[in-house]
């Protein structure tokens, strides 16, 4: 199956610095760019309207909701943030308690900070292979903090969760999506993103 990045493996004398991948993302603000544990660089193009369009649909769900709550921040998909492992990652929607967000200094918030958020989200565009996704999914639930991810596959209409040293646990076709006890209050509507 057709997967919609591009992974450069670099060799260890060419291995950037957290800075130079910064900088090397910034050059290339068009193009979503993340960073495995490993130092191997995936590029992934814009999505198509569509996707955008959903992750928007997203995003504006969770923005509105933490409006109201007042208790964290969320981030967009070109938000990136610094793994424990050294992983830079991008998920398309996420959520971070104040708490956690306000510890950070000033400049590590204005660059990939290090931290996992509480929350994360990755939507499966039509091209994307499912497995990378879950595994990236995984990788989140072993970092520090995070207490809660979701993976929408909007090809099959599943909604799959994660939570941390927990099994996962696959919704076919749900209305809606509760947040839960890290999101109270929180329901994704999902007529919105289907």
């Amino acid at each position: 199956m057709f997967s919609s990045s591009i992974v450069l493996r670099m060799p260890s004398d060419l291995q950037m610095n957290s800075q130079q991948f910064y900088d090397f993302c910034q050059v290339n603000q068009d193009l979503r760019i993340e960073r495995n544990k490993f130092g191997e660089i995936s590029i992934m193009p814009p999505t198509g309207s569509e996707s955008g369009n959903r992750e928007g649909r997203i995003i504006q769900q969770l923005m509105n909701w933490t409006d109201e709550d007042g208790t964290g921040i969320a981030f967009s998909s070109s938000a990136g943030f610094t793994l424990s492992t050294g992983a830079e990652r991008s998920p398309d929607a996420s959520w971070i308690k104040l708490s956690r967000w306000n510890i950070l200094k000033r400049e590590q918030q204005q660059r990939f900070a290090p931290i996992c958020p509480d929350f994360v989200l990755e939507l499966r565009s039509p091209s994307d292979n499912l497995q990378p996704l879950k595994d990236k999914m995984e990788e989140y639930m072993k970092e520090p903090g995070v207490q809660l991810g979701w993976l929408i596959d909007r090809k099959h209409r599943k909604v799959y969760i994660y939570r941390p040293r927990m099994p996962e646990e696959c919704l076919d076709n749900p209305a809606s999506v509760s947040g839960e006890t890290v999101l109270p209050g929180f329901v994704l509507n999902m007529s919105k993103v289907w």
